[in-house]
């Protein structure tokens, strides 16, 4: 059992890549939904410092708050492919 939590916005593309990903490698995650404002997504950008989505938080691996889809994608990979 994994602590993921992703911060997304349904529609995403890029959420919906790092989405696939999870599902693939059946991993649990907690999703957190962002308001569509920039100006709203106070929660993500605490934990990123920005206010782009996807981002990963990882905490059993010190992964605080991870942008960006591809090296989301990549992470998961490396840390949870078989």
């Amino acid at each position: 059992m994994t602590n993921l939590e992703l911060y997304e916005l349904p529609g995403c593309p890029y959420c919906a890549k790092v989405i696939d990903k999870l599902n693939e490698l059946d991993l649990d995650y907690e999703s957190h939904e962002v308001p569509r404002s920039h100006s709203e997504r106070t929660e993500v950008e605490a934990v990123s410092g920005q206010t782009g989505v996807p981002v990963l938080v990882d905490p059993d691996n010190g992964v605080e708050g991870m942008p960006e889809s591809d090296d989301i994608v990549a992470y998961l990979e490396k840390t949870y492919g078989q």
